[in-house]
């Protein structure tokens, strides 16, 4: 009772955030029909691009029942327009499922934002289009004292099942456990779920990106904080954006209508519609995790 009583918490003040983020108007696209004639011939004819996500992702997928919304979604809207093309979506369960089901041919890109990683690029294009970074989400006053990512040690940490916030989390208990205090990794599906194994007293932190972590503060009424934040906590620069399959010809056509919305003003819109003015970059770009972002 007690945890179907804390997640109907969490997703209900994440509808309720997205309730007031649907006041905000984003302008109507015209369709491009330069970028239109760059897609593959097939698609044209289909009339529709399939996007696959992970399941909820606040701010950027909040995924309530068939509908999907958030800042990534009003950004897909808005592609969709400027290239005449419906793009639907489909959710799977984990980002290893996302990229199994794009490799596949299931599905022509997950827009994500997923991390863009140099290991990564072997078999996959990231279009990047947000910048991010890694932080823990903890109880108010930070009762375990978690400060960077040495301190998780001996700690049960969250995080998101097969992405980047786990094998960083993995490594670091390598070192931890070598030191005789190992981390209880707890590797969830989903951000709700993981949320709610820290605010249910099952785990101390949640390890994940910035931007959803914040959101979920924002939404708790004072039983969250973010920790260790302003640090590198095992990251690099880290971008942000959709993967599609590796040299695929809708990456430079999905480059260049993002770089469009960021020049006419929507990518701000939407962004700053999601309180994510501080995840913005200024160009778009493929594979940008490991070059300097020009």
């Amino acid at each position: 009772m007690k945890k179907t009583i804390l997640a109907a918490a969490v997703f209900g003040s994440v509808f309720a955030q997205q309730a007031l983020a649907e006041d905000v108007k984003i302008p109507e696209q015209a369709l491009n029909e330069a970028l239109r004639a760059r897609l593959p011939e097939d698609i044209i004819k289909a009339g529709v691009i399939n996007d696959v996500n992970s399941g909820s992702f606040p701010p950027y997928q909040i995924i309530n029942g068939k509908d999907v919304n958030g800042a990534a979604t009003d950004m897909t809207d808005a592609l969709g327009q400027l290239l005449g093309i419906k793009i639907t979506h489909s959710t799977v369960s984990g980002l290893p499922s996302v990229l199994s089901g794009i490799s596949a041919g299931r599905y022509q890109l997950g827009f994500g934002p997923n991390g863009d990683f140099p290991s990564r690029q072997g078999a996959n294009d990231f279009v990047d289009w947000v910048r991010e970074y890694v932080v823990f989400a903890v109880k108010h006053g930070n009762p375990e004292g978690i400060t960077s990512l040495d301190t998780a040690c001996g700690k049960r940490i969250a995080v998101m099942a097969g992405g980047s916030a786990e094998k960083v989390i993995k490594e670091q208990n390598e070192k931890c456990t070598a030191d005789g205090k190992p981390i209880e990794v707890q590797s969830y599906n989903d951000q709700p779920s993981s949320i709610l194994a820290v605010r249910s007293n099952r785990a101390d932190a949640f390890f994940s990106s910035q931007a959803p972590l914040t959101y979920f503060v924002q939404q708790s009424n004072g039983q969250l904080e973010l920790a260790a934040t302003g640090q590198k906590n095992g990251f690099d620069d880290l971008y942000q954006g959709a993967v599609l399959p590796k040299d695929s010809p809708l990456s430079e056509v999905f480059r260049d209508g993002i770089q469009m919305l960021i020049d006419n003003g929507t990518y701000a819109t939407i962004m700053k519609k999601w309180g994510l003015e501080k995840n913005m970059i200024d160009k778009a770009g493929i594979n940008l995790a490991g070059k300097t972002a020009q």
